[in-house]
């Protein structure tokens, strides 16, 4: 069979949200609302934003460790209370199997361990974690990574990213889209990519972020989509945005700023927020995005 007809057999859901974990008020029903949803849905691939752990809580044991993939000379272990062991613990108790790995990037709130996640329904077989941020040190809140995972039996490279502002002076969007773009050049993939993150960018804002990811030849796959709604992903004003929104009646009814990027002009087949109030119950200060293809 020609690998454009093996292509086209392939159906996948993905699935990104940026977790807010921890900090959420009743986070414990939130991670169970969560977890009952994905146990359902079922995504293949899950990427998730601002997975936090207690900085001083005690090393995770190994009960929290099964189908993690470990990232080789990691400086911050797994804690006991870490939102992405905590996740892939109770979906084996709920009947679900996910491969999967957890990078920390920096210290979020001045007591968390705060990372990135990627979930996989088959074995995770490669991994490339790297910094976007001009400073690279776990103390500074505006230090960037992105996770990238390669999953077995497919090609495609998926990466969870969480990016800073275009307007922000010390480390703007532009640098570290620049060293992303960087970054995958020098790993010379010539496969389908996605990029599935918060990054912090309206979609409706011209000559920032999203204008720029556009001229660089990246695919919003919410725009070439048989079925969508609205792609709100944030209501109202979220850290990180105040002082940015106040002022500006539109952002404040809603804004899309977490994506699912391709680098390749690929047929989607829906684009849905979820976890909004309307599809699942809200757990984060963010909406997921969940597309298949």
């Amino acid at each position: 069979m020609r690998e454009k007809e093996k292509e086209r057999e392939i159906h996948m859901k993905l699935l990104s949200i940026n977790t807010h974990s921890l900090i959420e008020e009743n986070y414990e029903k939130k991670v169970k609302i969560f977890v009952e949803a994905v146990a359902r849905i079922k995504p293949d691939i899950i990427c998730m934003q601002e997975v936090n752990q207690t900085n001083t809580a005690a090393l995770a044991d190994d009960s929290l460790k099964v189908n993690q993939y470990v990232i080789p000379n990691a400086t911050v272990p797994l804690k006991a209370d870490n939102h992405a062991a905590l996740v892939a613990k109770l979906l084996r108790e709920a009947g679900v199997t996910y491969y999967w790995v957890w990078s920390a990037a920096k210290m979020g709130y001045d007591k968390y361990d705060e990372g990135q996640a990627i979930f996989s329904l088959k074995p995770i077989e490669e991994i490339h974690d790297f910094p976007i941020s001009k400073v690279d040190d776990f103390s500074k809140w505006k230090t960037r990574h992105v996770l990238g995972a390669r999953v077995q039996g497919l090609p495609d490279w998926y990466y969870s990213v969480h990016m800073g502002w275009w307007t922000d002076e010390e480390e703007p969007f532009q640098t570290q889209w620049d060293k992303l773009e960087t970054e995958l050049y020098l790993r010379k993939i010539d496969t389908k990519v996605w990029l599935l993150g918060d990054f912090n960018s309206p979609s409706v804002v011209r000559n920032q972020g999203y204008d720029y990811i556009r001229s660089k030849g990246w695919h919003d796959t919410y725009e070439n989509v048989k079925i969508k709604d609205t792609g709100i992903t944030v209501a109202g004003i979220i850290d990180g945005w105040r002082g940015l929104i106040e002022g500006n009646p539109d952002q404040l009814k809603g804004m899309r700023i977490d994506y699912v990027w391709c680098n390749k002009d690929d047929k989607m087949l829906s684009s849905l927020v979820i976890f909004n109030g309307e599809n699942e119950e809200v757990i984060s200060d963010h909406f997921g995005v969940l597309v298949e293809y």
